[in-house]
């Protein structure tokens, strides 16, 4: 049973999420809270291993409570309820970086209630049974990544499935796992839960002078993306933006899909341009990291190198297959650096990756065999 605690100050919607987490027979709501002040206390009583914190409460609201929790040192999972608002998305990914594991959007105005009801089940629900699955790497906390050089990095022996260390696989994995693309025209990156702060460690470590395009597919409802293009910019020295139709692609350029599209790049003579479409969702997902990563097949065939990312679900892993029946190298993120070990996880078991490593060393891995000189 995964242990659950709900704190939000509206009593009605705390009586909506207890009922329907009550009903999954993998879930126990062991208390609720009115504000953070009282929330702390329950949590060290009570011990949840999931938190569902809203974010506007009074006395002490979600972000005050997230920075008493890191203070007080408390070992609980939380997840964030945030409004579908400018400010609640930048709230929401200030939460995340003060150690908030993931968010749902909270539904408001006409309808609410019924909303509620199908965003608890069919977005809360997962993610509490993946985080409450995953145990200590998704609990809270400030995420911190020591970057170390790719070649100590474990490598994903395909034909062997198993990982070994890095001075085996010099002198024993195959060449082909260890070899560099002839030639790289673009990244892809597709990541969901944990993402935005995975995005924070490896986008910021791109060099100025790194010339190609890359682009990324965070699930993620639509304002939280444009929040999200707006926080890597002011910390990267790529310049990163929300993608939008028909903008031409230009190399050293950062482009977030946004939420409820799906991301594509085509080519119209010698130009490459972004096309957004809202054709039905794939794996429940829009954008979807598969719609992206068959594109870039397209496209750029073998000149494609992408990076699966932490993430509940298997987005990614058709897209993947395209991509190596191209000829693409593959990057997925290793378990233990994983929020929630899935999509890189079905990448991986399917032996589609050609490296597999920690979260610390994917720029400096993408870097490597693009051929970047740093």
């Amino acid at each position: 049973m995964i242990r659950v605690l709900v704190v939000d100050d509206s009593v009605v919607f705390r009586k909506i999420l207890q009922e329907a987490l009550s009903k999954n027979p993998q879930l126990k709501v062991v208390g609720t809270a009115v504000n953070g002040k009282e929330a702390l206390k329950k949590i060290r009583v009570l011990r949840p291993d999931i938190t569902v914190l809203d974010v506007e409460m009074p006395e002490m609201d979600g972000l005050s409570t997230l920075d008493a929790i890191k203070e007080q040192k408390l070992n609980t999972t939380v997840i964030m309820f945030s409004t579908l608002t400018s400010q609640g998305a930048k709230t929401t990914l200030e939460a995340l970086s003060k150690g908030a594991t993931d968010f749902v959007p909270k539904p408001s105005g006409t309808g609410a209630f019924a909303q509620s009801v199908r965003t608890i089940q069919e977005q809360l629900i997962p993610k509490i049974i993946a985080l409450g699955q995953n145990g200590s790497r998704a609990k809270c906390r400030i995420p911190t990544v020591k970057t170390r050089t790719i070649s100590r990095s474990p490598v994903r022996d395909i034909s062997a499935n198993k990982i070994k260390s890095s001075k085996e696989s010099l002198s024993t994995t195959s060449k082909s796992l260890l070899r560099k693309p002839v030639k790289v025209d673009a990244i892809g990156i597709g990541v969901s839960t944990g993402g935005p702060n995975a995005l924070n460690e490896v986008i910021p470590r791109f060099p100025a002078n790194f010339r190609l395009p890359i682009f990324i597919v965070q699930h993620m409802p639509p304002v939280f993306t444009a929040q999200l293009a707006n926080r890597l910019n002011q910390k990267s020295k790529l310049n990163v933006v929300e993608a939008q139709d028909n903008m031409p692609v230009k190399g050293g350029t950062v482009y977030i899909a946004p939420g409820d599209f799906h991301m594509t790049v085509k080519r119209e003579n010698k130009l490459y341009k972004i096309k957004l479409n809202q054709d039905p969702p794939e794996n429940s997902c829009r954008p979807a990291v598969d719609v992206l990563f068959r594109s870039l097949a397209e496209v750029y065939r073998d000149r494609v190198l992408a990076a699966v990312l932490t993430g509940m679900g298997q987005d990614g892993l058709e897209g993947s297959k395209v991509l190596k029946k191209a000829g693409a190298f593959i990057i997925a993120q290793d378990k233990q650096t994983s929020v929630v070990w899935g999509m890189p996880k079905f990448v991986t078991d399917a032996g589609l990756a050609d490296r597999v490593v920690p979260l610390g060393n994917i720029t400096t891995t993408i870097l490597e065999l693009s051929g970047h000189r740093y």
